[in-house]
């Protein structure tokens, strides 16, 4: 009796495709087949077999070869593919694709073709010869796990919450250096000693390499590095690893989440707050909402943790959704820095006096400086002072950054680059100039003014090149650099002793930006590059520089007091209706044509207003008049409108949001609107559930 496969592709197409099994061939559940899709060939996933079709079997063509020999998920991870698929708006196809290894060929090894002829079997299952898991997670040198340091009196407090149950949601908070990730280190080895298996979450891989190394030093090879920066074939390695259990520890970046862990017992997730924890492309998902729902359905134990919480996580944790742990004492012999506000308003150039001679102070003491400033190149804003024309990129919405090293003007978005110009292109005028400061002119200036010490700089330019990240923070932490300048790169999981200034040149960047989370963001930032200072000896400074000193996040930062910023934070999102007090959907239309987008985005508006009205109009008829209250479904449509960003890379873009009490009515309501509706040709959708952005 011939058998019958079910593959879901990773297209944008809510449905399957049949197939029959190729003569001497049979591809389980899990596995990956190359099939003909259309004029193509494609690789899918196996996620049904049946020995029938709902149509004439005649009709139905044989996949032209198994790619695995063995499935690369079972029944766990093709349910949590399905629940993804419900809950991001995707196919089933894209949610795998999403949470498994490549489906691209991962091994062009000459493949065997069996005896009929009729299909054949890869080899891509099978590439144990790649042994290595990429340079920032390596296991050439897997050293003697050390021996754990004698915990403090609230780390062996938070580590028996955490071990009192098999199962349930905790929160470890606590300033930078107060030992979390010691207890997530002890509560990962009572796991395993359970004999469960861990999932350790960090928000980059290569941004938080010395927490990486402390946990392979710790587990040795029963750990497995997950992470985008792999090749297909070293995560599949370390994917077969994990499958056969001789992994039992697994760290890695947002998709590490989806690991195929049996016996799932812990879930980490470090840096709880990251932005980057959220996808930025179809399936636009969470590792924090997945966590949850591991976690949940497979009976392990959820530990967040950050010295800065979200918004979200911090609510939850008021109103008792998840236990509050907490660290106050910082363990390497520091105390929490002082941080000193200085109003730029009355400085002449990018580094305060103040900051100029904390600098050299620290020099003097034998210490180290960081100088943090979220912006790349040299200047960001060009003007023509005759006629008042900027210089924009001719593909986004967005001003050009000057690099002055690669002489070059850059669009940060698209890519776009152009040669800087020399005279006005609107009106000729020679009456030009640049303002604003981005990292290449800070390195410049520091190296004038600090001519007797080391300036290095960390951004993503510095470090395009192989190797450089590591060098930089080697040098640095060797005492080789005196003053580490640098974006995001220099705020997050630096842990050296001989930090004792921390500058944040421009505080302001994150706090100006037209999204409900700003202000979120620049207490978190502040907070985060502040904890580099002093962590090791007493009397760290920090020094941050803003145009707004008058500002309340700031002040809240610099007194250390996170348990006010979140009272005026919430207050704040509770008046205006935005999470944690409500759930948003996002839809952003975009298309070449600004024209279409925006009919498009009002068309789409109009239907989910329609579905809203209906959905209403049907909850009143279904309960008495007098008695009814629909306030709770109440699904609020915002838009259409333009996005703060109204065109990237050539693309109109503009958005609808859909904001309601629960998440239920919003999705509804958006489903409704989108049942049989397709847009037009030209124009492109993108849903985002519970954005991080509306940017």
């Amino acid at each position: 009796m011939p058998s019958y496969v079910s593959v879901a592709f990773d297209l944008p197409v809510d449905r399957q495709w049949s197939y029959a099994e190729p003569e001497g061939l049979s591809a389980p559940v899990g596995a990956r087949v190359e099939a003909t899709l259309g004029r193509r060939a494609a690789v899918g996933w196996v996620v049904a077999r049946s020995d029938t079709v709902d149509c004439d079997p005649a009709i139905v063509k044989p996949y032209l070869r198994l790619v695995d020999a063995e499935p690369l998920f079972g029944p766990e991870t093709l349910r949590l593919a399905e629940w993804l698929s419900g809950m991001y708006y995707c196919s089933l196809g894209e949610a795998l694709s999403a949470m498994t290894p490549s489906a691209e060929r991962e091994s062009r090894r000459k493949a065997k073709k069996p005896a009929s002829g009729k299909g054949y079997v890869g080899d891509a299952g099978s590439v144990g010869d790649e042994s290595s898991v990429g340079d920032a997670a390596s296991f050439d040198d897997v050293r003697v796990a050390p021996t754990p340091l004698v915990p403090s009196a609230e780390q062996a407090a938070a580590l028996g919450r955490v071990l009192s149950g098999r199962d349930g949601r905790w929160y470890l908070y606590g300033p930078t250096g107060t030992g979390k990730t010691e207890v997530f280190l002890e509560a990962a080895e009572a796991t395993l000693a359970e004999g469960r298996g861990v999932i350790y979450l960090v928000p980059e891989i290569a941004l938080t390499r010395q927490v990486v190394e402390a946990i392979k030093d710790r587990f040795g090879d029963t750990c497995a590095v997950i992470h985008s920066g792999l090749t297909g074939p070293k995560k599949l390695t370390e994917w077969r690893r994990i499958l056969r259990g001789e992994a039992r520890v697994v760290v890695g970046a947002r998709s590490a989440v989806f690991a195929p862990v049996s016996d799932l017992g812990l879930i980490v997730l470090d840096e709880e707050h990251e932005g980057s924890y959220k996808a930025g492309s179809s399936p636009r998902y969470h590792a924090r909402q997945v966590a949850m729902r591991r976690a949940g359905t497979e009976g392990a134990r959820l530990v967040m943790g950050s010295a800065t919480p979200s918004v979200e996580s911090w609510r939850l944790m008021g109103e008792g959704g998840m236990e509050r742990l907490v660290l106050s004492r910082r363990l390497a012999g520091g105390d929490m820095p002082a941080i000193e506000l200085v109003d730029m308003r009355a400085e002449g150039g990018a580094l305060s006096k103040r900051l100029i001679d904390e600098v050299r102070r620290v020099k003097r003491e034998g210490g180290q400086s960081i100088l943090f400033l979220n912006r790349r190149g040299f200047s960001y804003f060009w003007s023509c002072r005759s006629c008042g024309a900027e210089m924009k990129c001719r593909h986004c919405s967005v001003g050009m950054t000057y690099h002055k090293e690669r002489g070059r003007l850059v669009c940060h978005y698209c890519g776009y680059q152009a040669p800087p110009p020399s005279a006005c292109p609107v009106c000729g005028s020679l009456d030009t100039g640049w303002a604003g400061f981005g990292t290449e002119r800070i390195e410049e200036e520091a190296a004038r003014l600090f001519p007797d010490m080391s300036v290095a700089r960390l951004d993503a330019d510095a470090t395009s090149r192989k190797g450089v990240l590591e060098r930089t923070l080697d040098d640095f932490r060797d005492g080789r650099i005196d003053v580490l300048l640098g974006t995001q790169m220099v705020a997050k999981g630096l842990n050296f002793p001989g930090v004792r200034l921390v500058g944040v040149i421009l505080a302001d960047t994150t706090l100006n930006l037209p999204d409900f989370r700003a202000a979120e963001r620049a207490f978190g930032l502040v907070t985060q590059v502040a904890g580099r200072a002093g962590r090791f000896v007493k009397g760290g400074r920090v020094i941050v520089q803003t145009y707004r000193p008058t500002s309340p996040v700031l002040a809240r930062a610099a007194a250390h007091d996170a348990a006010g910023f979140y009272a005026d934070e919430l207050a704040v999102r509770r008046e205006l209706g935005f999470p944690p007090y409500s759930r948003l959907l996002r839809v952003v239309v975009r298309s070449k044509e600004a024209a279409a987008a925006t009919e498009t985005a009002a068309e789409l508006a109009g239907r989910i207003v329609a579905a809203t009205e209906a959905a209403a109009t049907s909850a009143v008829a279904a309960t008495s008049a007098v008695t009814a209250d629909t306030t709770h479904d109440k699904v609020e449509v915002l838009g259409p409108a333009e996005c703060p960003i109204a065109v990237v890379a050539g693309n109109a873009r503009r958005q609808v949001l859909l904001r309601s009490a629960e998440a239920g009515p919003g999705r509804a309501a958006l489903s409704a609107a989108l049942s049989g509706w397709k847009a037009p040709s030209g124009v492109y959708v993108e849903i985002d559930p519970d954005p991080v952005s509306l940017l």
